[in-house]
Formats: C-alpha cells, structure tokens, sequence
C-alpha cells in the first residue's frame, strides 16, 4: 500500500482530511509521524504556488509521495486579503479571536463594500522532485455580521455559508465538508488516487 504523507502540522486539517480520504487505499502519514524538520518558508505569491512548494519540500525530507495544500480566506473588501496570509494575519502567533477583531475593523472602514469573500485550498502531490497532481477547491461565502458556531476551525466562525444560512462553524463536520474548499480539494485527490497508481514510497 502506497503511504501518503499529507503535510501537515494542523490538527484540525488532519482531521479533516482522514475523514476526505478515509476509502482511499493509502497509508496516511503525517508530520507528527516523521522526525521533526524546519518549515519551509511560504514564499509563493498564490496559493498554488505555495502548495507546490511545500510538497516538493517535504516529499524531498521524507522520501515519500507527498500531499499538501495551501489555503486561506480572501475577502473582496480587503483587495482579497488575508490571503496566502491567512495563517500568519496580523503576526504568527495571533489568536483568532485578534484576527477577527481586525477584520471587523477594516471592514468598518469601508460599510457600503459586499461583504463577499471565499475559502480557496489549493493542493499539490509531489513525487520526489516532481509534482504528479494538481487541484484547487473554492467554496463562495460572505463575511458573518458576527462570528458564530464553535463547531469549525479558523476562520469558519465569520464565514457565512448562505446555502447554510449558517457560518461554517455552526454545522457539523459532515456538512461543511460537503460544500468546503477542503472537501472539494481532497475529493479530487481521492478519485486520483483511485484512477492512478502513485509510485509507492
């Protein structure tokens, strides 16, 4: 069986992703499993380019066929910001909560702007120096007027889902996925992973 590592230190990503690709016939490894390594600097300018990086960087460290995704919020009153910065908004070690704060604050700058604003998750496969598989997930949203839920993740409690009629943090784990820039990403892996043979690592 072809042992997959998905590049990832977030508990709450991996977490996720087990569930996306719970009938693929791999071997999941994560960073935890692995000797500890420095984190490649996230120097792309997209989300794509981001991806790339960090699977070539990591199958090159571990020898192994290698998953990982760069993804974030891009709000349209924010010039599409936090962006690629989405992790790292306001410092490295901000809390959500100050995140958020933030966000509410610009907005308020500018109230006559939409309020629109979408998840994006690009991931990439690398076999050694190689990337095998490409694909991107968008899911469309607005901004919440408050955040709310405390079911989701990062910025889920601000992203209003209006299909939902709910943020992404006030529906199950289930639910979100169906719809989420990650599920639509990694449901695409899963029927590569299906249709291709990945070389083992």
């Amino acid at each position: 069986m072809t042992r997959l590592l998905v590049a990832t230190t977030n508990r709450d990503k991996l977490r996720e992703i087990r569930a996306l690709l719970a009938g693929s016939a791999v071997e999941l490894v994560s960073l935890a499993d692995l000797p500890p390594a420095p984190e490649p600097e996230e120097t792309g300018t997209t989300f794509a380019e981001n991806a790339r990086l960090k699977a070539l960087y990591y199958a090159a460290h571990s020898g192994l066929l290698t998953a990982a995704e760069d993804s974030g919020l891009a709000i349209d009153a924010l010039q599409g910001e936090p962006g690629v910065y989405s992790a790292r908004f306001l410092r490295p070690d901000a809390t959500y909560l100050e995140r958020f704060a933030e966000i509410y604050r610009r907005l308020a700058l500018a109230p006559g702007a939409p309020r629109s604003a979408r998840f994006v998750c690009a991931l990439a496969v690398a076999d050694g120096d190689r990337i095998v598989f490409e694909t991107s997930g968008v899911v469309e949203g607005e901004i919440a007027t408050a955040p709310s839920g405390t079911a989701g993740f990062g910025y889920d409690p601000i992203f209003h889902y209006p299909s939902f009629g709910a943020t992404l943090a006030e529906v199950g784990q289930e639910q979100k996925l169906a719809i989420a820039h990650r599920g639509v990403a990694f449901r695409a892996l899963a029927e590569w992973l299906k249709s291709s043979s990945p070389a083992a690592g």
